[in-house]
């Protein structure tokens, strides 16, 4: 009777090979799956319609919106042809934006005005300083008119509190000399001299008219 172990050794690498072999059938029986399926895919879509993000079939020639956000598209041969439209601009004082669409849009602006540091109301008025008048628009920006000062009709005006333009106090006047006197009337400014204003234009030296003095009295 013969040694068993090389029988044993011939029936265990056999034993091996059909392993493999199942093994190997295995893995080209999956990739043929997968490459079926691959077959399938383009077989029925590509070239022949389109498909969204949620997985939904369009015909060649139909209109549909690949996305929540996208802008609308054709289905072609060649895949989806979408449009891109020239979107209007968004509001500079904007405060929420959407992008739920093909053109993002603005659904709040702010509605208040900034100036200087404070904020108001639409269509509020207010006056930031004595001579201006500002108001807030529906736009939430601000308009302002500085108020025109008329030019004094004196040479020494003042500026009241809460006032925006300067006041002369006394009247009309002008200079005679170093002296100011008022306008519309004669001044003797000194025992031999008068003088007076001129009309209208007070920022002018007045008009003087100086006499000869014997003893201190004006000669005629």
């Amino acid at each position: 009777m013969g040694p068993l172990f090389p029988a044993a050794c011939i029936v265990l690498l056999a034993v091996n090979t059909a392993v493999s072999q199942a093994e190997d059938y295995a893995a080209d029986e999956a990739e043929a799956d997968r490459a079926a399926s691959n077959d399938v895919l383009f077989d029925d879509y590509r070239g022949k319609g389109c498909v969204d993000d949620s997985g939904f079939v369009y015909k060649l020639g139909e209109r549909f919106f690949p996305g929540h956000s996208n802008c609308p598209c054709v289905c072609t041969e060649d895949g989806p042809v979408c449009e891109q439209p020239e979107c209007p601009k968004i509001h500079p004082k904007c405060t929420k934006v959407e992008h739920n669409g093909c053109c993002p849009e603005c659904k709040e602006v702010k509605n208040f005005c900034e100036y200087r540091g404070k904020t108001y109301k639409i269509l509020e008025e207010f006056k930031p300083s004595p001579c201006e008048w500002c108001r807030c628009e529906p736009n939430s920006e601000v308009h302002c008119v500085v108020a025109d000062c008329a030019v004094p009709e004196c040479v020494n005006p003042v500026y009241e509190p809460e006032q925006c333009c300067p006041i002369c106090k006394n009247g009309p006047n002008c200079y005679a000399g170093t002296t100011i006197i008022p306008a519309g009337i004669e001044v003797k400014v000194d025992d031999c001299t008068i003088c007076r204003c001129h009309n209208g234009d007070w920022w002018k030296p007045a008009q003087c008219l100086r006499r000869e003095c014997l003893n201190g009295q004006t000669s005629s």
